[in-house]
């Protein structure tokens, strides 16, 4: 039996490309599937991780392959991601122009694509990073490939919240590219990044919420609505609290990082609890949304530069 979502998305193509035939794709559309923004913010998490581990006493040369390969991985699932989401991807006004939805990049060349950057990352990573970093990179990919994409996105609300945990494995990579051993600051910085983004992306749903109704993702705002959504929020934000004391504590980082992170938690704390009485909530969960880029930000900037001396 057809999908109706894929023939009605199907249906959507023919008539755009009846309107105006798609022009060529140009290596801004290959680069634009990878999804940069992710990477970027991805990246530093893995660098903060392996410089977490390394104590100042820094490889470089593994740091950059490191690097190197946790981006080729990253990049290979956020173009499966884009590949398998293709149709839904058409019900979206911010995903519509997407090189896939218009056209422009033919599938099978964005799936060969995906492959080859997957591939390639993770001989990177098991060849110069060692078997830990390359068994959480395949981690990484199998939960945002199959878990979220092709499942729980389409079928469950707590597609975010699983979804998180591919979304922590960049730091992880990082650090035990340097340690090759899971001990509690790995389990520290993953729980940093794991925590932090569902409220991240919640307030974007928020945002955004008659966008994904359009589209037939269950996301939690559209489900269970608004109020519940920042109900669900609190516990994340919350709990990152304990994290910079736990750092603190047993001594992978430093008292200003203690003293700014836990400012920064608490602050994303109150402006999260705000939200039950805000007038315009599209303008609550955009502050709360932009916020926490610049929590994460600040708060990985600070954990390098105050990271104790191994």
């Amino acid at each position: 039996m057809d999908n109706p979502l894929t023939f009605q998305a199907s249906s959507d193509s023919a008539a755009m490309s009846a309107k105006s035939p798609p022009e060529g794709a140009s290596w801004r559309d290959f680069i634009a599937v990878t999804k940069p923004g992710i990477i970027r913010s991805n990246l530093i998490a893995a660098f903060a991780g392996y410089w977490l581990a390394s104590g100042w006493d820094v490889h470089y040369g593994r740091l950059v392959l490191t690097l190197l390969g946790t981006m080729l991985v990253m990049a290979s699932a956020c173009v499966f991601n884009n590949y398998f989401d293709r149709d839904l991807d058409m019900k979206m006004e911010r995903t519509r122009e997407r090189g896939l939805p218009t056209g422009r990049l033919k599938p099978n060349t964005v799936l060969l694509y995906a492959i080859g950057l997957g591939i390639a990352g993770l001989i990177v990573l098991f060849a110069f990073s060692g078997m830990l970093a390359g068994l959480f990179g395949i981690v990484g990919m199998f939960v945002y490939v199959v878990v979220y994409t092709l499942w729980l996105k389409r079928t469950s609300t707590w597609s975010t919240s699983v979804g998180a945990i591919s979304g922590a494995m960049p730091p992880v990579i990082g650090y035990v590219a340097v340690s090759g051993t899971v001990d509690l600051g790995a389990w520290l910085i993953f729980a940093m990044l794991f925590l932090w983004q569902p409220p991240h992306f919640w307030a974007l749903g928020i945002r955004r919420k008659e966008e994904y109704r359009a589209a037939g993702f269950p996301l939690l705002p559209v489900v269970k609505g608004t109020r519940r959504t920042k109900f669900q929020m609190i516990p994340y934000v919350a709990l990152l609290l304990p994290i910079p004391v736990l750092m603190y504590a047993y001594d992978y980082a430093g008292i200003f990082y203690l003293i700014i992170s836990t400012a920064l938690s608490l602050a994303w704390l109150v402006l999260t609890l705000m939200g039950f009485k805000a007038k315009d909530d599209e303008v609550w969960a955009k502050k709360n949304f932009l916020f926490s880029i610049n929590y994460l930000t600040v708060s990985l900037i600070v954990l390098v530069l105050n990271t104790i001396h191994g």
